[in-house]
C-alpha cells in the first residue's frame, strides 16, 4: 500500500499559514519552512504566528518546523511555495538537494522579477522539474476569511489531473471547497495580473470614484485580462470561472484586499514608498505592474492594457494619479 504523501508550505504570512490550516483539517503532520527564527520559537511556544492570522491556533503535534529549507524540502513530497514573488529567488537559492521528482506547488502571485519567468517556469527550467509535477493554486480565497472559516473556494490547477485531484483533497473541509482545472500558465497569469487591477481599483477608490466607475473598471479589467492571458498562452478556457473573473472581484472588491488597500494609499497622495512602509505587508500587485508591462512591451503585437498601464505610469513613471485615471476613464466602455 502507498504510503500518503507529505506536504510542506514554504513561507510565514498570511496566505501560507492559511495553507497550512487548511492542510491541519486533513493531514496528521504538514512541513513549515519559516527563515524568521522568532517566528519559529513564537509558534512553539504560543501555537499561533505572531505576524499573520494570529487568531488560528495550531496543534504543535501536526506541524514541522524549521528554519532550514532544505530539511523541509527533503522531508516533503508536495512543496507548496507561498514566498513573495520578490524574495521567492533569494530563498531558493539556499536549496542544495534535488527537487526534481517532488511535486511543487505554486501559491506566489506573481513572476518572477530575476529570471521574468512564472513560478512554475522557474521551477521547470532551473530545477528540472516536469510540467506534470508542477501546480498552481488560486482563489477567490482570503486567508483572513480562512482564518474565520467562512465558506471559501479555491482551484487547483496541474496538467496531471490525478495529482490536482490529490492536493484539492488535502486543502477541502467544510468551510472550504475545491474545484480542478489545467490551465496552469493561465491562471498563474491571471493571480499575478487581479492584483494589478486591484491597485487600480484601489486607486480609483481613493481618488474619489464610486461604485459605477468601479463596475466599468471590473468589466473592463476581465476583458483586459482575457486579451493579456490569450496572447501568452493559447487555449480553450473560460474566462468567467472562478480562478479568473471571481478572484479577480474579491481582489479588487474586498476590504481584506492588500493590494486594494495599497492602491487606495495611493490615490490618497501617498507615494509608493510609504505606502508600503505604512503597510507593512507585500502587495504583490506592485512587483507584477512592472513585470506585466515588460512583457507586453517585448510582444511584436501589442496587447492593449490601458488598466495596467495607467497602473504602472502611476507606481513608476510618479505620474499624477488623478490625472492618469482621467485618461484612462475615456479608453473605458
Amino acid at each position: 500500500m502507498d504510503k500518503p504523501l507529505k506536504y510542506a508550505v514554504f513561507g510565514a504570512g498570511s496566505w501560507a499559514t492559511a495553507i497550512v490550516k487548511m492542510l491541519s483539517e486533513n493531514l496528521d503532520e504538514i512541513g513549515w519552512y519559516m527563515r524568521s527564527v522568532y517566528t519559529k520559537e513564537h509558534l512553539q511556544r504560543e501555537q499561533h504566528n505572531p505576524n499573520y492570522l494570529s487568531s488560528v491556533e495550531f496543534h504543535l503535534e501536526q506541524l514541522k518546523l524549521s528554519n532550514d529549507i532544505n530539511e523541509i524540502a527533503e522531508y516533503a513530497d508536495v512543496l507548496i511555495f507561498v514566498i513573495p514573488s520578490a524574495f521567492i529567488h533569494g530563498e531558493l537559492e539556499k536549496l542544495n538537494i534535488d527537487i526534481s521528482n517532488k511535486t511543487i506547488v505554486s501559491a506566489v502571485k506573481g513572476i518572477m522579477p530575476e529570471t521574468e519567468l512564472l513560478v512554475g517556469e522557474h521551477f521547470h527550467d532551473i530545477y528540472k522539474v516536469p510540467y506534470d509535477n508542477i501546480a498552481v493554486i488560486a482563489g477567490p480565497c482570503h486567508a483572513e476569511e480562512v482564518a474565520l472559516e467562512r465558506l471559501s473556494y479555491l482551484t487547483i490547477s496541474c496538467t496531471d489531473q490525478n495529482k490536482a485531484t490529490a492536493i484539492a483533497n488535502s486543502l477541502s473541509s467544510d468551510y472550504i471547497k475545491t474545484t480542478i482545472s489545467d490551465d496552469v500558465i493561465g491562471i498563474e497569469y491571471a493571480v499575478m495580473l487581479k492584483n494589478i487591477y486591484a491597485i487600480a481599483a484601489g486607486i480609483a477608490h481613493g481618488l474619489g470614484y464610486g461604485d459605477n466607475f468601479q463596475s466599468v473598471l471590473m468589466s473592463n479589467a476581465i476583458r483586459e485580462m482575457k486579451r493579456f492571458i490569450k496572447k501568452v498562452h493559447k487555449m480553450k478556457r473560460n474566462i468567467n470561472n472562478s480562478a479568473y473573473l471571481g478572484d479577480l472581484l474579491v481582489t479588487g472588491y474586498s476590504v481584506f484586499s492588500r493590494n486594494r488597500m495599497f492602491g487606495n494609499m495611493i490615490g490618497k497622495g501617498y507615494t509608493v514608498k510609504s505606502a508600503q512602509m505604512e503597510m507593512n505587508m507585500v502587495a504583490e500587485g506592485y512587483y507584477a505592474t512592472k513585470s506585466a508591462h515588460e512583457l507586453n512591451l517585448k510582444n511584436a503585437k501589442k496587447t492593449q492594457m490601458p488598466i495596467i498601464n495607467a497602473v504602472y505610469e502611476v507606481l513608476y513613471e510618479n505620474k499624477n494619479p488623478k490625472k492618469v485615471f482621467k485618461k484612462l476613464t475615456e479608453k473605458l466602455d
